[in-house]
């Protein structure tokens, strides 16, 4: 008995003593170490110099050869990073504000309300199983995008027991039956439930390939705000729109561009993704962005992002674009595709009396750092208005198919 809880104890005392070591700075910097080292042709050196002045005094950079680096403490090699070598890509800075105009696949539930039913009081699609957040594709077998689809299949005579929804949830196609309530005076199928077919609001454009078209805004995704869920897209467009006034941010409380679509017909492109990383679509043929005079920049990589000054461009009022100062905190290349890669200040006199710092519109704010695009502003900090999170430029460009062998073609 006293073996098995000295062994208990002891087991016990390695488990703290490994839990232990990851909080050890050393071991923290040794996880922070990234896979690969992204650089452009002809920018080794500088790429690695670079690389070698953000490593940790206690570690050493070594060039193992043309397809790695070796990170060593000491004379004791601990880790081997891989040469990743990139064109240079360029993309057009936004800036510009945008109206978004999205129109979901099916109509998403967001809540329930009771009915008189036979069973008592109570909804009788959250009686079935339907849950907020789900997408009702089908009823009764007849497809529904929009509001007046639904009612128009509610009002329809029909005398089954019960109606046959079919939806998606967690990508995941699902069938209910729902016994409704039937409303003598309207003539009508209750179903006991709220629910929506599109979405609409205010962000940012982060950038545009002029050759291809291809777009990224927001840097975030847009979630419908009842559920906190993503919008799932059937179709959507992207328009121009004009910052009328600012609500300022202050701690604990977020604050917002009160902006206004200029013209419901000019149509700036399409939206065909909405995800983590913000929208992406194609912007149409005559799209007057270009006519702004802003030229192509070059991409900055995770691996080149410097701690320090750094500009963001963005709108406070009307159309106009303007760069505004900020502070990179901290930058952490990253392994996996994430939208808080950056941890950014606002310094801008003129911006903090203007907004207070980051404010809800201002998500997909393009940061420019060393004459590069380094990424967009995602989120600010709900506690400190003055400071927010951004995502690296290149994890928003492979959500925009930008194809870098096009690109390097384009390049030689």
């Amino acid at each position: 008995m006293k073996s098995d809880k000295k062994r208990k104890i002891l087991g016990a005392m390695l488990l703290v003593a490994v839990i232990s070591l990851g909080f050890l700075q050393p071991v923290q910097s040794w996880i922070q170490l990234p896979d690969q080292l992204t650089m452009t042709a002809g920018e080794e050196t500088s790429a690695i110099e670079s690389f070698e002045s953000k490593v940790p005094a206690l570690f050493s950079v070594e060039e193992k050869n043309e397809d790695a680096i070796q990170v060593t403490a000491g004379s004791t090699p601990i880790k081997n990073i891989t040469k990743n070598e990139e064109p240079r890509i360029e993309v057009t800075p936004g800036g510009q504000s945008v109206g978004v105009r999205l129109n979901a696949q099916g109509v998403m539930v967001v809540g329930f309300h009771a009915l008189h039913t036979e069973q008592g009081q109570q909804s009788p699609a959250e009686a079935a199983g339907i849950q907020k957040g789900d997408i009702i594709v089908k009823i009764n077998q007849h497809p529904v995008e929009d509001l007046m689809e639904v009612t128009s299949i509610l009002r329809s005579p029909d005398n089954s027991n019960g109606i046959q929804v079919e939806l998606i949830r967690n990508g995941e196609k699902i069938e209910k039956t729902v016994q409704p309530s039937i409303t003598a005076s309207e003539d009508s199928k209750q179903l006991g439930m709220y629910i929506r077919d599109s979405s609409a609001g205010v962000g940012t454009m982060t950038f545009f390939d002029p050759g291809t078209r291809q777009y990224g805004a927001l840097g975030h995704v847009i979630a419908d705000i009842d559920t906190k869920r993503p919008v799932t897209i059937h179709e959507g467009e992207i328009t121009r729109s004009s910052v009328n006034s600012i609500e300022r941010g202050k701690s604990g409380l977020p604050g917002e561009k009160q902006a206004s679509i200029v013209n419901q017909q000019d149509v700036l492109g399409t939206i065909t993704k909405n995800n983590t990383f913000g929208i992406y679509g194609q912007l149409n043929e005559g799209h007057d962005l270009e006519n702004e005079g802003r030229e192509p920049m070059p991409i900055g990589y995770a691996e080149e992002v410097e701690e320090g000054p750094a500009k963001i461009l963005t709108v406070v009022e009307n159309e106009e674009v303007e760069a505004f100062d900020i502070e990179i905190i901290r930058s952490s290349p990253q392994k996996h595709a994430a939208t808080k890669g950056m941890v950014l200040k606002v310094t801008d006199d003129r911006l903090l009396e203007k907004t207070g710092g980051i404010v809800q519109g201002m998500s997909g704010s393009p940061i420019i750092q060393n004459d590069k695009i380094i990424g967009a502003v995602t989120h600010v900090f709900v506690n400190d208005a003055t400071a927010g999170y951004g995502s690296h430029i290149e994890w928003m460009l492979d959500e925009a198919e930008i194809d870098t062998e096009d690109v390097e073609r384009k390049a030689s």
